[in-house]
């Protein structure tokens, strides 16, 4: 079932000398069992907008159809719970995630909060452990001793113990090495393609848009500026450019190379085609 979303808004403070407009209006589908990418600069609402998907926002007005959830203005959910093991959330600063005393505790947690015994909630722990590429040594350690990129594993590993249908990722490889953020990535795609998992990805990294994601979001000022796949929005940079977010490096390659004169296609989106192509029009020259 995709998310529908219908002329959403969010107001912070409202009524206050304090109020702050986040969303505006914004009109969405997304779809079931794809990787979406929500991009825009910051400020744009990207995050305000993830946090109505499990309620821990609600709509100041429109609403939201999720997991069989109506989301809407006042509408207290019955089974916030149940919806929040439903749509995993992930937070941009994985210390808002973490505060028991070990980390086989804290991602024990939600097993637990759901009435799953200890004896079973841990297992599952060490069942999730290798997924985010961590093992059994780092059970007993305080998550408050590990590095950013380590904290940000537990975070997700809390989330993804509790099987969500709904993987929500706020900037879910910042702290990472190049290493740590293709691993990580690489999990997020195997969630999906072999566990059918939406994945939300909201994101400044327009490499991993281009190389991990299939659908595109972008917000501009609380309001939706584009919605397309990733294959119509990298054809068009200036959708980019006009929001003053950095095209990939290989889009940036492309316009330069048009720029020295070479025609180079828009629906080229792969190295290896941008190198025949280039290849092509020098042999041509000779």
């Amino acid at each position: 079932m995709s998310i529908e979303i219908e002329a959403l808004e969010h107001v912070y403070n409202k009524g206050t000398p304090f109020e702050h407009v986040a969303l505006k209006g914004i009109d969405l589908t997304i779809p079931e069992g794809k990787v979406t990418a929500i991009i825009g600069q910051t400020g744009s609402g990207k995050s305000t907008l993830v946090q109505h998907l499990n309620g821990l926002l609600m709509p100041t007005g429109g609403f939201l159809d999720i997991c069989g959830y109506h989301i809407q203005p006042l509408l207290k959910i019955k089974d916030i719970k149940e919806l929040r093991k439903k749509v995993g959330l992930v937070f941009q600063f994985p210390e808002y995630q973490l505060f028991e005393e070990t980390i086989e505790k804290d991602i024990a947690f939600g097993p637990k909060n759901f009435g799953t015994s200890e004896e079973e909630a841990n297992a599952l722990v060490r069942k999730v452990l290798p997924l985010v590429g961590l093992d059994e040594s780092y059970l007993d350690r305080s998550p408050f001793e590990l590095s950013g990129g380590q904290k940000r594993r537990v975070a997700i590993a809390g989330i993804l113990i509790l099987n969500p249908e709904v993987l929500v990722l706020d900037e879910p490889t910042a702290g990472l090495d190049p290493q740590g953020a293709t691993e990580m990535m690489s999990l997020f795609m195997k969630l999906n393609c072999e566990m059918n998992k939406t994945v939300l990805l909201v994101t400044h990294d327009m490499d991993h848009v281009m190389n991990y994601c299939d659908h595109v979001i972008v917000l501009d000022h609380g309001k939706l500026k584009h919605e397309s796949d990733v294959q119509t929005f990298f054809q068009h940079p200036d959708w980019m450019l006009n929001i003053g977010i950095n095209p990939p490096a290989l889009i940036r390659l492309k316009m330069q190379l048009k720029e020295k004169g070479f025609d180079i296609p828009d629906s080229i989106l792969t190295l290896d085609e941008l190198v025949k192509c280039v290849a092509g029009q020098v042999s041509a020259d000779e």
